[in-house]
């Protein structure tokens, strides 16, 4: 029951306030209960004709509209004429089908503004023309045709407003692929260049002077500048996929890893509120935390290790800490690097021994 619950509730958080189905839902119940307590006494027929093809429109654009949405859209403009046509009887269902229609099909992504136009103007039109057919006060049809075009209107601010966001997020996210295309360029480059060097060292050193014991020590070399690129790609890469985990759960899987492979006491701590924060300051975070746990590793092996990820006001701060009895030897060379990726996304970069620990400090703004 909880599984389904929590379903539920994400369903529920993705879709859309104004158009997504819960919306759609509620109207079609609005829709069908104005449809079963509608009595016309005049024209019943025709009311009732219209009617029916109106809900009928609607029932097929609600179930078309996710496969098809030029074909849905069409439909809400259908819907929307017939309910026009009766809108002039007393009843409140073709009042309430044609707003209900009419604003959808206004607010919606596929039509045209063309279409739009010569949709809302055909509905003013059969609706005037159904109110003085039903004995409407010319009064009544001026105000609910100025009602109407200003319930249209607003329905176009609201697809501009939607289309102008959708193409600043589309936009960000081309910019944001595009940054990662180059840093994973500018790693690739870099550790396959220092690795083709190593290795032609190494290879000098055995056909030139024998020297095994030389060239095991570039080869090893070699192994870390491959084993630290392919990490630092795959961090690239990562930033690129829809299933990557929440900035708190990636650094407990790369905590819970060092605590495995290492044999050592590792912990983290979340404080502050969480929130989402740019790809481009995860990434540099999560680098900052696999630096400073390969350099925890490498320079004070069988220390425990804390990891604390705040969340401010304004800025995310991660703090890494391990027993250390001085400064470690080159132990700011990767992080001097990661210091830079920090510089360029806003952030900073502090390391130093403090109170008999080592302590890396990065911090980026919202």
């Amino acid at each position: 029951m909880s599984e389904v619950r929590a379903r539920v509730l994400r369903l529920l958080a993705a879709d859309d306030p104004e158009t997504g189905r819960l919306v759609r839902l509620l109207m079609t119940l609005v829709l069908a209960w104005s449809l079963a307590t509608a009595s016309p006494d005049r024209a019943p027929v025709f009311v009732w004709s219209a009617l029916g093809v109106s809900m009928a429109c609607w029932l097929a654009f609600v179930l078309l509209d996710a496969r098809r949405p030029g074909t849905a859209a069409v439909l809400l403009g259908l819907a929307s004429g017939a309910a026009a046509a009766v809108s002039g009887s007393a009843e409140a269902a073709p009042t309430i089908f044609l707003f209900a229609t009419l604003l959808l099909f206004a607010a919606h992504g596929t039509p045209s503004m063309a279409a739009i136009v010569v949709v809302t103007a055909a509905d003013l039109g059969l609706m005037a023309a159904s109110m003085l057919w039903w004995t409407q006060p010319r009064s009544a049809i001026v105000v609910s045709g100025a009602v109407m075009t200003c319930a249209v209107l607003f329905a176009l601010h609201r697809r501009h407003y939607r289309r102008a966001q959708h193409d600043r997020m589309r936009a960000m996210a081309l910019d944001e692929r595009a940054r990662i295309a180059r840093e994973l360029h500018d790693v690739l480059a870099h550790s396959l260049g220092a690795l083709g060097v190593q290795l032609e060292v190494a290879e000098a050193l055995l056909t030139e002077k024998g020297d095994v014991d030389g060239a095991a020590a570039r080869i090893r070399r070699s192994r870390a500048l491959a084993r630290e690129g392919l990490l630092e790609a795959r961090s690239a890469v990562a930033a690129l996929r829809e299933d990557v985990p929440p900035l708190p759960e990636a650094l407990g899987l790369l905590v819970a890893e060092h605590r495995r492979d290492h044999d050592v006491a590792a912990e983290l701590s979340t404080k502050g509120a969480r929130r989402p924060i740019t790809p481009a300051a995860e990434v540099c975070l999560l680098r900052t935390a696999r630096e400073a746990l390969t350099n925890a590793a490498r320079h004070a092996a069988n220390t425990p290790v804390t990891v604390e990820l705040a969340y401010g006001d304004d800025a995310v701060r991660l703090v890494v800490r391990n027993p250390c009895s001085g400064v470690p030897r080159a132990a700011g060379h990767g992080l001097r690097g990661m210091g830079e990726r920090l510089a360029l996304a806003g952030g900073t970069l502090t390391a130093g021994a403090a109170h008999g620990a080592w302590v890396v400090r990065a911090e980026v703004p919202e």
